[in-house]
């Protein structure tokens, strides 16, 4: 007998439309009507979306008292939702504030626990409003609808559990995550260290010094010329995406012919994205240490050098190269930082000995925090699973009285 049976204890349980037992309001009331948000304002602005808190208003009418009637936010449009217990206001009226009509018939906590059992529905191109059209319709199983003091006692016995699941899994959730960003902030420290050298007893020279290295330019490879096999070749979006800080495999590939007009980068040159939408992404890097040339695309260009190429590579990581690259970054919604300006960014060049020692630190590092980086977050999503198996079959009732 499994849990539910034991909690159910025999009574019955009848499928009633969503709509039956949940009101939503629009929040029309409730609107921000000022986008200066300021982490030091008070109130919360929420929405249904994957933000969730856009940012906190000083304004101080119209606010929605979750912390007295806790309420679910629903996105009228994804269908994304969360339980709300704190003071806010709401930033759009595609999101609906969803209540239960009656507290001693349908607990809304329990309303909230089954609505994410619900599976994804939604049609690429559908913009019509879900509660309404599909939510509200929906079959919720309550226990012994007709003994709703009894029906009360189950619902809270389930929410209890899971509210208890809830803060376990949110807790090492937040444990988890705390050490990945610890790990992180700990190898970029070692990273900035080692890159760190005493300028009267290394040289720091520009990149495009002649005794160093030059940039090239990438140029004509689009997405449509790619192929299933061929050349190698890198595409400028790959390398914010797809790559690390160094590879011998390419992920694409175009054809011969086009290959014989690309411009082609060879072992150990550096493939630099120059543009971006952000000025994190913007001159992100790999070393290529593949035996054969690739094409790069337009909007990149490599790194031609006599330096160790894992070496340079991690030093387009450090803070030193970024602080430098921020000069040099233009543009509005697309941010870029040209070659010409690269070949001003110096870089300390010690020993070829120091820089394959510094190159092997960080590249033990890297691997060791990688595989946390890896591993956490793996074992963040097997908690998370596990808490929506225990969930879901929390509230997997029986359909014999399920209404068509």
């Amino acid at each position: 007998m499994s849990y539910l049976e034991k909690l159910l204890d025999g009574v019955s349980v009848e499928w009633k439309p969503l709509g039956e037992y949940a009101d939503y309001e629009q929040p029309t009331r409730y609107l921000v009507e000022s986008n200066n948000y300021n982490n030091n304002f008070k109130t919360p602005v929420l929405t249904a979306g994957k933000t969730f808190i856009l940012g906190y208003t000083d304004e101080t009418d119209g606010i929605y008292k979750a912390s007295e009637n806790p309420v679910i936010i629903f996105d009228d449009f994804t269908t994304a939702n969360k339980w709300v217990d704190f003071d806010f206001k709401a930033k759009s009226s595609a999101m609906k504030m969803i209540t239960s009509k009656d507290e001693s018939k349908a607990s809304l906590k329990y309303i909230y626990y089954w609505m994410n059992t619900l599976p994804s529905e939604l049609v690429d191109g559908d913009h019509k409003r879900q509660w309404i059209s599909n939510y509200a319709n929906k079959l919720i199983p309550i226990p012994c609808p007709a003994n709703s003091k009894k029906s009360l006692e189950i619902q809270q016995k389930i929410v209890g559990i899971l509210d208890t699941f809830s803060e376990l899994t949110a807790e090492l959730t937040a444990e988890l995550t705390a050490e990945l960003t610890a790990r992180k902030m700990q190898y970029s420290y070692f990273r900035e260290k080692l890159y760190s050298f005493d300028k009267n007893k290394v040289q720091h020279l520009p990149l495009g010094d002649e005794n160093i290295g030059k940039f090239i330019r990438g140029g004509g490879l689009q997405k449509k010329d790619f192929t299933e096999t061929g050349v190698g070749c890198i595409h400028y979006g790959q390398i914010y995406t797809y790559y690390g800080t160094y590879t011998d495999k390419t992920k694409s590939f175009v054809s011969e012919e086009f290959a014989k007009k690309a411009r082609m980068a060879k072992y150990g040159d550096l493939v630099i994205a120059t543009t971006s939408e952000n000025d994190e992404d913007v001159c992100k890097a790999v070393a290529w240490l593949g035996d054969k040339e690739i094409a790069v695309s337009s909007d990149a260009c490599f790194y031609r050098h006599n330096l160790n190429p894992k070496y340079v590579a991690y030093f387009f990581q450090t803070e030193q190269f970024q602080k430098q690259k921020r000069s040099f970054i233009t543009g509005t919604k697309v941010r870029r930082v040209n070659a010409d300006d690269l070949a001003k960014i110096k870089i300390p060049v010690p020993s070829k000995e120091e820089q394959e020692r510094v190159a092997t630190i960080l590249e033990k590092f890297d691997t060791l925090t990688n595989s946390i980086s890896e591993g956490l977050p793996k074992e963040i999503e097997l908690r998370q699973k596990q808490y929506e198996y225990y969930r879901d079959l929390l509230l997997a009732f029986p359909q014999d009285n399920l209404e068509s």
